[in-house]
């Protein structure tokens, strides 16, 4: 997949985060990411290879902790104040989600739970509502912050945070 869309930046789910199959898929993401310019990788005949590993970059986990309740800082903020509304109208249209939700964790507020975290993460940033992006810069991955760079404006570092936007 990676090879036909070819994109320059990859968003997933946190590594850690109280779903195993949230972990699985961050897994297949980085695994892909990483193979996906590897010429003699497993792909689909007359796939080309990218040219680079894409920009690899974890959206906060849930309440921003880790499986274990361990809080994960952000290495980037994302204004979304602009965009909150959009997001949450998208969230309530996934009726499967909230079943699951209301019989497996005995709730049925997790729009208001989103905009919540999103309200917590938007102090921090100082704006109404953002998220949180951790990126990947492990061996061989991109350093420059390629987020930041598509977003002037909109992105903040975490308090505390060195930042290397590549400029």
């Amino acid at each position: 997949l990676l090879r036909a869309v070819r994109p320059r930046l990859l968003i997933t789910h946190s590594p850690t985060d109280y779903m195993v199959d949230h972990e699985q898929i961050s897994l297949v993401a980085r695994a892909a990411a990483f193979n996906a310019p590897i010429p003699n990788a497993p792909a689909p005949l007359r796939s080309r290879p990218l040219q680079a590993i894409p920009h690899l970059y974890y959206a906060d986990p849930v309440e921003g902790k880790d499986s274990l309740g361990q809080g994960i800082p952000p290495g980037l903020l994302i204004d979304v104040s602009a965009t909150l509304e959009a997001k949450l109208a998208m969230l309530a249209c996934h009726a499967s989600q909230r079943e699951w939700l209301r019989s497996h964790h005995g709730m049925d507020d997790y729009l208001e739970n989103a905009r919540r975290w999103s309200r917590a993460r938007g102090v921090l940033a100082g704006c109404a509502y953002a998220e949180g992006f951790r990126q990947h810069r492990g061996h061989a991955y991109p350093q420059d912050d390629l987020l930041a760079l598509t977003l002037p404006g909109r992105a903040i570092p975490y308090p505390g945070e060195s930042r290397d936007t590549g400029s």
